[in-house]
């Protein structure tokens, strides 16, 4: 960009001065020459100035787009002394069980099978359940589970006392599209303009040839899961208000998948696995790169180019009212089979993340690194 620059203050008209005002002044050629090339240093500098101050105020532009990525780990919800006391009481439609659990979708699906081998080796009676964050939320807050599961970065509302969040990995945010869209790639930029309706037609962006896209309006799909808990789609736009009034919302992954693999001019956005694998029966869809790299190439993830993910996250109890060292054992189980997950699944493991510099406190991830 400064060649840019430099290259058109050739061009820029010489400051005129006649010969008139010259002597008039009183200055002589080389003084006169002196003074037109401090002026033009000053241009120049004035110039730098005004592109430093685009760039930044643009930079600020997009972070106050972009939502959090993760909540503070020191704040947590006050519960009546009551509440700190009790103990966990299963449902009572389950009786005599070790554990109770309740996942978010994607580990649900990854981790059934690992929970209930080690169920059947260790002689335990183990029910989980398939559900949301927000049940895992809620049936902690009533002392129902041993361990919620969290497709988010636990928000400040699901701090509770006595909970431990154990990060069991994170997944990147795919943003995908029908599979004959010749778009291939986009700026995450573009993206949130598509997403907000700045971007309105496929004719607006380039394929990779550098050709307009199809003329037909942009069919924007939605899954505003989670709103109050950092990061997911909230690193793409903050809220909800943010994105466009034609957004269609869903209200399940496997709906999202099917509208966007039945329209050509769709586009919507979920973990690559999820999108592309375990629902492919619901259509095919097609994942975009964003700034060049494609969501399934996990060490851009990892080094912080790619820059949509979902963090997840496993909870045990520390109050002694609460704890269940089945639980604990369970946990740190689950952590490990995670860390044998063929690279297809799509998760990064916590060990890989604490090893590229990602923050943890203690066993939560809690920031992205420097």
């Amino acid at each position: 960009m400064l060649k840019t620059v430099f290259t058109n203050l050739s061009n820029y008209p010489a400051i005129n001065i006649s010969n008139n005002i010259q002597q008039s002044l009183g200055i002589s050629d080389d003084h006169f020459k002196n003074l037109m090339y401090q002026m033009k240093i000053i241009k120049i500098f004035i110039l730098i100035l005004f592109i430093l101050f685009i760039n930044y105020t643009a930079a600020d532009s997009a972070n106050e787009l972009s939502g959090p990525g993760f909540s503070d780990p020191s704040e947590q919800i006050q519960m009546p002394g009551e509440w700190e006391k009790q103990s966990i009481k299963h449902d009572p439609s389950v009786s005599n069980i070790d554990l109770a659990i309740n996942l978010d979708q994607q580990m649900y699906r990854i981790l059934l099978p690992a929970t209930k081998a080690y169920a059947m080796k260790n002689g335990l009676k183990i029910t989980i359940t398939d559900s949301t964050c927000g049940n895992s939320a809620g049936m902690l807050r009533r002392k129902m589970i041993d361990v919620g599961g969290f497709c988010c970065a636990p928000g400040a509302m699901d701090r509770l006392p006595g909970i431990r969040f154990h990060t069991t990995g994170i997944a990147p945010v795919a943003i995908f599209v029908h599979p004959d869209n010749p778009i291939d790639n986009i700026t995450l930029e573009q993206a949130r303009k598509i997403f907000m309706g700045e971007i309105s037609s496929w004719s607006e962006l380039k394929t990779s040839d550098g050709k307009p896209g199809p003329n037909v309006l942009i069919r924007t799909i939605g899954r505003l899961h989670c709103k109050t808990r950092p990061g997911h789609w909230r690193l793409l736009l903050d809220n909800e208000d943010l994105f466009s009034p034609r957004l269609l919302e869903v209200g399940n992954i496997p709906d999202m998948v099917s509208q966007v693999a039945a329209n050509p001019d769709a586009i919507g956005h979920e973990t690559v696995w999820l999108a592309t694998k375990y629902y492919e029966k619901r259509g095919r869809v097609k994942t975009l790169k964003i700034n060049g790299y494609t969501p399934e190439n996990l060490d851009a993830l990892l080094s912080g180019h790619y820059p949509i993910y979902k963090s997840f996250n496993l909870t045990t109890w520390d109050s002694a009212e609460a704890k269940n060292v089945h639980a604990e054992k369970l946990v740190n189980y689950l952590k490990n089979h995670i860390e044998t997950l063929d690279a297809g699944y799509g998760i990064l493991s916590s060990s890989k993340l604490k090893k590229s510099g990602w923050k943890f406190n203690g066993t939560e991830l809690i920031a992205e690194p420097n």
